[in-house]
């Protein structure tokens, strides 16, 4: 299975704080994501040799919700008790440290990333708004049918449904990625990372964030 091997530090977590406009030089305006992004720190090193890949476990966010072996390893590393634990791979592990924090400082103005969402769940959706379904016509003498899926096979043969058939179900809250997001600026005081476009999810959800 192919995987994206990251060389550089350009990988951070961090979490949505709120969508903005900026304007360019001639009056355009564009929209805008602010990221609040790190401080994260190198909480674990896995190489070929002792897990059969290389990656670089990073943690965020400070809690105090751990239980006794998670919060042993932390003290292990002289650090604060983390909430999120997320992993990229790498294949540069000699170049990380145990317990190495990792800030906005890694990136620069104008780098292309790709971020990494849950996007927003909205529950249970019929057809028409979960796949975009026109629905049946509206000419006279169709009744009950405008907002109907249609025919799904069920016939005498194969007697049941299809599976992967476009039909009503849980719409969102999955796994999204957009690749190819400009940085348009840079906070290093205040560890923000200002977006060009939107990036998956709601306000304080957690992003996984990588350089191209």
């Amino acid at each position: 299975m192919w995987k994206l091997r990251i060389n550089m530090k350009k990988f951070i977590l961090g979490k949505k704080v709120r969508m903005t406009r900026v304007f360019d030089s001639t009056g355009n305006d564009y929209p805008a994501t602010l990221v609040m992004a790190g401080p994260c720190f190198v909480t674990q090193l896995k190489d070929e040799k002792s897990d059969g890949y290389n990656s670089i476990q990073v943690g965020f966010l400070d809690t105090k919700n751990v239980n006794k072996p998670i919060k042993g390893k932390f003290d292990k590393l002289n650090l604060k008790s983390l909430r999120f634990l997320r992993e990229f791979p790498t294949d540069n592990v000699e170049k990380f440290t145990l317990g190495e924090e990792l800030n906005v400082d890694n990136f620069e103005l104008d780098d292309l990333v790709s971020i990494t969402g849950t996007s927003k769940g909205k529950g249970f959706t019929g057809h028409m708004k979960r796949h975009g379904f026109g629905g049946g016509r509206r000419s006279h003498g169709k009744n009950s049918v405008m907002r109907k899926a249609g025919s799904v096979g069920a016939g005498t043969w194969p007697g049941r449904i299809w599976k992967g058939s476009r039909m009503a179900g849980r719409s969102g809250n999955d796994r999204v990625t957009i690749k190819n997001l400009k940085i348009l600026q840079i906070d290093s005081s205040n560890n923000l990372l200002l977006i060009k476009g939107s990036v998956p999810g709601a306000n304080n959800g957690l992003l996984m964030i990588k350089g191209n």
